[in-house]
């Protein structure tokens, strides 16, 4: 089945000022409810003790720079990783998040930095940090590549197979009114322009997937490292297998072989780190929860 992408990546528009459009983004919508799960999935993991010494309060700490690496390291990651060039022709551009543009393996070293940063603070080991907060991760990629896919952005190859999407963002209907898309679309005539929706392959995998398998695997004490290493592993094997359906950045292409991207060089480190994390498992500690002190009753 071939569908037209007929999306608005605006959810909502709000009245204009002066020259100016504000308006909010569906894109930017699917961050708010990412965070708004982390909230809710990492206070149901402090509430079971898998944190011991970490309370609600010192968990919101950690969440909130948990955001701050997340948003800066995924803006300054796309920068250096995708549009360098840019960026040197063009710095301001680094602050226009507006326009689009986050890296996820930025994000995570952002998030790397941040955590071993708490970590050390409160004296913690720092895998043990990343062992509880790897679980609640997936439902936010998993939405991030939802909002890509309204935003009809990081499409993939076209199917040549009778399905797929066609999506109005492809350089093909520039200057197209939606009209005569629509037109051409209901003809037929636009049937070898349908693409692999990636963005929601990804969904599935990074997000659906990775967290049913994590969530499960980290319901029961778990050597440290393991956690870690099975999200780094999942995520890196499903980023390198969606890349061969997925086009390359523009500006970068192939960078080997007629077919290797940057995203696959990315995530090979990512695919070896789990490994090895997962090798260096097998002879670690286990964290047992202790669950959190109950709240003392008002006297009545």
């Amino acid at each position: 089945m071939i569908i037209l992408h007929q999306i608005d990546p605006v959810a909502i528009h709000l009245p204009q000022v002066g020259g100016f459009q504000p308006a909010i983004h569906w894109y930017g919508l699917m961050y708010l409810l990412a965070f708004a799960l982390a909230w809710v999935l990492g206070r149901s993991r402090i509430r079971a003790g898998r944190l011991p010494g970490v309370d609600a309060e010192q968990f919101g700490d950690l969440l909130f720079y948990g955001i701050v690496g997340v948003v800066l390291g995924g803006r300054i990651g796309y920068v250096l990783f995708y549009a360098f060039g840019d960026f040197l022709a063009n710095p301001l551009m680094l602050v226009k998040v507006w326009d689009g543009g986050m890296s996820f393996h930025g994000g995570l070293l952002g998030v790397l930095v941040v955590a071993w940063w708490w970590a050390r603070r409160r004296g913690l080991h720092f895998f043990d940090v990343m062992d509880f907060v790897a679980p609640w991760v997936p439902p936010g990629l998993g939405l991030g590549r939802i909002g890509n896919y309204i935003g009809a952005e990081l499409w993939g190859k076209y199917t040549q197979a009778g399905w797929g999407v066609v999506f109005p963002t492809d350089p093909a209907f520039r200057g197209w009114s939606a009209e005569h898309l629509q037109a051409e679309f209901a003809s037929g005539a636009l049937d070898q322009f349908a693409r692999h929706p990636s963005q929601l392959y990804q969904a599935f995998l990074e997000g659906l997937v990775m967290f049913v398998v994590l969530w499960w695997f980290s319901r029961k004490p778990r050597p440290r490292y393991a956690v870690s290493g099975l999200f780094a592993l999942l995520y890196g094997v499903f980023r390198f297998l969606v890349e061969f359906v997925r086009v390359p950045d523009a500006d970068i292409g192939y960078l080997a072989f007629g077919w290797l991207t940057m995203g696959q060089v990315l995530s090979l480190p990512l695919v070896a780190l789990g490994l090895f994390l997962l090798w260096r498992a097998r002879t670690a500690p286990t964290l047992q929860p202790v669950a959190p002190p109950a709240t003392d009753a008002k006297p009545g």
